[in-house]
């Protein structure tokens, strides 16, 4: 427990005296937040990770001359001069499957059968695609040409041994795990994924399922923030209802084993809002009130080396602040790029979209014929205004909103 150096604001009942900036939030988060240690995964759990080390190829790709078509294997300089009005014939001497060479030597005016991914036979530089060929009694008749090396896979030339296949800091994609595979390695070194811990308050919360009377809710948060941490690359240590029970909060807090908790619900400033007033007695509350709409009750802080967020427990706020906040701490925290994770486009505003200067908004927006329409601007609790919505337009601090034809930025939930 670190030692009181000033008095703790209790902000309960009594209202935020100030509310940081968003840009304050996120200069913290940014400097708090260190990229996580490496770990060695198999390959069939990588998908999505980020490289902590690069991957260096110990082997050739392809590893011999192959086919790169069905056809048949001859030296290219014997077709020169094939044609319709001039076809050449070849003695076909037997055939390479993939993993089943031909073996021996091909004299002149001879070819080998062969089958794509098939080894090319020592001496031979050339495939003859299977239409441009037709076989009979043993022999083929052909009538194009082929270049030395066409139609070849050469030695090497995807990959040679001991360039770099993959960079640190790549975030893995499918066909980069099939390209690791394919250098016959089954693990990779990455980045490890933030253990998070979340932490659902407020006595009235009910788990989906159970029964509820009228004025209990049930718990959207939790699998809304599931989903996200998922997205960002987080992992779920532990998921917990604790009510509003001091005591049980401030245990939840204390334990070990998580890198980041969320705390869902009780970050204003109602009575039972314990959370902040916890966090700042046995960790620190860096920030607690935030100039935006909606989240405004948001906070960030931490205890020992686990970062701590306050997400709203009114669910359009929770996704806010998640998304500001949480969620690139858990980017950066996995090594991956900090930046919103939504696909956006420029789009025209078809209707007028009202803020305020001196606070952010996170207005919810739908695309009509190609132009944005706010959805809402204020109902915190109202979620399916996000499911109704396309995605969002952020509005600065420093602007009274957009009027109709400004060109903004959309983020897409899609």
């Amino acid at each position: 427990m670190k030692a009181a150096t000033a008095p703790i604001p209790d902000v309960r009942m009594h209202g935020f005296r100030k509310r940081s900036e968003v840009s304050a939030v996120l200069d913290w988060v940014d400097l708090n937040t260190r990229q996580l240690g490496a770990e060695s995964v198999p390959l069939e759990d990588a998908c999505g990770r980020t490289l902590a080390a690069e991957v260096t190829a110990p082997l050739d790709v392809p590893g011999f001359d192959r086919a790169a078509m069905d056809g048949f294997a001859l030296p290219g300089a014997e077709t020169a001069g094939a044609s319709e009005y001039n076809p050449l014939e070849f003695r076909v001497l037997g055939q390479a499957m993939p993993g089943q060479p031909f073996a021996g030597e091909l004299p002149t005016r001879c070819a080998v059968r062969i089958m794509t991914g098939a080894p090319v036979p020592e001496g031979v530089d050339s495939v003859v695609p299977a239409e441009y060929a037709t076989e009979t009694d043993g022999q083929i008749v052909v009538t194009r040409p082929v270049a030395p090396g066409q139609h070849v896979g050469h030695r090497g030339e995807d990959l040679q041994t001991g360039s770099i296949a993959l960079s640190v800091g790549r975030r893995l994609r499918p066909q980069d795990l099939g390209l690791v595979a394919s250098l016959g390695l089954d693990q990779v070194t990455v980045v490890r994924q933030p253990r998070v811990r979340m932490l659902v308050t407020g006595n009235e919360v009910k788990a989906p399922g159970a029964p509820k009377d009228l004025y209990e809710v049930y718990d959207a948060n939790s699998y809304m923030l599931r989903g996200l941490l998922a997205r960002d690359g987080g992992v779920l240590e532990a998921h917990l209802r604790l009510g509003d029970d001091p005591d049980r909060i401030r245990d939840a807090l204390l334990a070990s084993g998580a890198d980041v908790i969320l705390v869902s619900g009780g970050s204003s400033v109602g009575r039972e809002d314990y959370a902040p007033r916890l966090i700042a007695e046995i960790g620190e509350l860096a920030i607690h009130g935030v100039a935006m709409r909606p989240s405004s009750p948001a906070g960030v802080g931490r205890i020992g080396e686990t970062l701590v967020f306050l997400l709203p427990g009114n669910p359009v706020s929770c996704l806010c602040a998640y998304d500001f906040f949480a969620g690139r701490a858990l980017r950066l925290l996995g090594g991956r790029s900090p930046d919103w994770p939504h696909r956006t486009l420029q789009a025209v505003v078809a209707r007028k979209i009202v803020s305020a200067i001196g606070r952010v908004d996170y207005c919810r927006v739908r695309l009509v014929d190609g132009r944005v329409e706010p959805i809402a601007l204020s109902g915190a609790s109202i979620l399916s205004s996000t499911t109704r919505a396309d995605g969002f337009v952020i509005v600065p601090s420093n602007c009274e909103g957009y009027g109709p034809e400004a060109v903004v930025t959309a983020y897409l939930y899609d």
